[in-house]
């Protein structure tokens, strides 16, 4: 049985449709993400699922309750990260999490979590005190408090430098490996592609491509690139001639051949040898799904 049920969920914002008639469903102990362009939908559709908003029409179930009618005995079992999450500076964090332990009927051992999320010795510092990262740690540690059965993720790693977002990536497999279902918002596709088991793209409120991120790209049958840097005159034509390339790009000294099938970098390779082009910094970049992200919802900016 599904751990969250989700049947044509409508919300409007006056005359915005921020969520249009969006179903799925996310299964026991896998990561769920939802990925999207800026207001695509994405936080809108995870508020209606903690039960902070009221949707419109449509209905909702999340391990086995209405959100809504039964918030109460739902929220005693999910963990909740916010987008924006904040707490008063000069509270600590030995107390932040004694405060919240507090919430519940049942709560997770703070010491021990704090040890796992590498703020043991942290514990006494003042809000105020911690780097962005030790921040995430805590909201994540306070996430978990009441160990929930379903922790709701809201853009995780936003402004955060690549470093900590890696390290964020595996404290989120770890939540998972504690056996718990993980269900995430993020505009970072690298982050889907690592983290999760299947993906949704929402676009203008509505889900345009749910799936494994390896389907998704595999469906999109993008071409792989061949990139190299040379020195000098490039015979275009010659690389164009080679079989599987579709097109072939140069942007000041770098050249970027775009191909698909199997060899086709051992035949880029032997033309370079052939036509005694020296070239350096030579790579493969393979599609991923922010190339499957593109093509389904546009290149354009978003606010």
């Amino acid at each position: 049985m599904p751990v969250i049920a989700v049947d044509h969920l409508h919300k409007s914002y006056g005359n915005v449709r921020a969520v249009d008639g969006v179903s799925f469903e996310v299964s026991p102990g896998e990561i769920f993400g939802m990925v999207g362009p800026n207001g695509a939908g994405k936080t809108t559709a995870i508020e209606c699922l903690e039960g902070l908003r009221r949707p419109d029409e449509g209905r909702l179930s999340v391990l086995g309750l209405d959100p809504q009618r039964q918030g109460y005995e739902l929220r005693s079992r999910i963990g909740v990260q916010l987008q924006e999450s904040s707490l008063p500076d000069r509270l600590k964090v030995r107390e932040a999490m004694g405060l919240f332990a507090a919430f519940y009927f049942r709560s997770a051992d703070s010491a021990a979590l704090l040890e796992q999320l590498g703020l043991a010795e942290k514990a006494g510092a003042a809000f105020g005190q911690l780097s962005g990262g030790q921040k995430q740690r805590l909201f994540i540690a306070l996430a978990l408090i009441n160990d929930p059965e379903i922790v709701f993720l809201d853009e995780l790693t936003t402004g955060l430098d690549p470093q900590a977002r890696r390290a964020m990536w595996d404290l989120v497999k770890s939540v998972r490996e504690r056996g718990k279902t993980v269900f995430l918002t993020t505009h970072y596709m690298e982050e889907a592609e690592q983290l999760c088991d299947r993906v949704a793209v929402i676009d203008h409120g509505k889900i345009v491509a749910l799936d494994t991120p390896q389907n998704l790209i595999a469906k999109l049958d993008a071409e792989s690139r061949i990139v190299f840097s040379v020195d000098g005159p490039v015979d275009m034509d010659l690389y164009r001639a080679i079989p599987g390339v579709t097109r072939v790009e140069r942007s000041g000294d770098r050249v970027i051949i775009f191909g698909r099938g199997d060899g086709l970098l051992v035949r880029v390779v032997m033309a370079l040898d052939s036509a005694k082009t020296r070239f350096r910094d030579l790579r493969t970049e393979q599609p991923g799904l922010e190339d499957v992200f593109l093509a389904l919802t546009g290149k354009e900016m978003r606010e």
